[in-house]
């Protein structure tokens, strides 16, 4: 969820699953689905609009110290799975650096 509304996939005011459709889209008990939308909620990642139903919240503007962080938490997955299947590191960086270029050649895509 973090992650979609970062990469602007889920946007404020868009609509969010129902329980019943959240539960049965990721085969989880409706329970735990129902547990889950209301600790986004109470994170403030989704609010609930009587009538329209639930709704990806305006986020608070991330700090550079958070930006920071969740950057750190991706790259160092990234470079842990590198290790694992044997890439070098100077080829992990070219493919870091060719996504990044073909991310900024996509209208409306990377810089921001």
């Amino acid at each position: 969820m973090k992650k979609a509304v970062a990469g602007g996939r889920l946007r404020p005011g868009d609509t969010f699953p129902s329980v019943r459709a959240l539960s049965r889209e990721l085969k989880i008990n409706p329970n735990t689905a129902h547990k889950v939308v209301g600790a986004l909620v109470e994170e403030g990642l989704l609010e609930v609009r009587p009538g329209i139903g639930t709704v990806v919240a305006t986020p608070p503007a991330a700090t550079a110290a958070e930006r920071r962080l969740l950057l750190r938490e991706h790259v160092e997955a990234l470079v842990v799975e590198a290790v694992q299947m044997g890439i070098p590191v100077e080829e992990l960086v070219a493919a870091v650096e060719q996504q990044w270029r073909r991310l900024e050649a996509q209208p409306g895509k990377g810089k921001r």
